[in-house]
């Protein structure tokens, strides 16, 4: 590997990890958004304490990311927890477009394709846990 192939993956462990974790922030600040998460999934007939899960999908796998230890095993939660916010509150906007043109849910989109880009190529050497 070259040094700017292993920088270019530090560079996009920070970026994903960073952004996704500022979710799981805001859902420690703001407790309520739990109820709401447990109310999405209890309509599923699930129980709505596995809301709490995904404090493991936006606050631990981003920060396993961000310091590459067993960065894939974090990308991993971080694909699960935007798979499930994707079918429990985004499934019908699945094949929408906004106004402007861009798909519905490119955010969401981009965190799951760059967490599983990360899955798959491992963290780089410039990790705690070099994959």
């Amino acid at each position: 590997m070259t040094y700017y192939e292993e920088l270019a993956k530090l560079v996009l462990r920070i970026a994903v990890g960073l952004l996704v974790l500022l979710h799981g922030i805001a859902k420690i600040l703001n407790p309520d958004s739990l109820g709401f998460i447990g109310g999405k999934l209890a309509e599923f007939g699930l129980p709505s304490e596995i809301a709490y899960a995904v404090y493991l999908g936006e606050v631990l796998g981003p920060l396993m990311i961000v310091f590459g230890y067993f960065a894939r095993a974090g990308a991993l939660l971080v694909i699960g927890n935007m798979l499930v916010a994707i079918l429990l509150v985004h499934a019908g906007e699945l094949f929408q477009l906004t106004n402007n043109g861009g798909w519905a849910l490119e955010l969401q989109g981009l965190y799951l394709l760059a967490a599983l880009a990360i899955a798959l190529q491992g963290s780089g050497k410039y990790a705690i846990r070099p994959d």
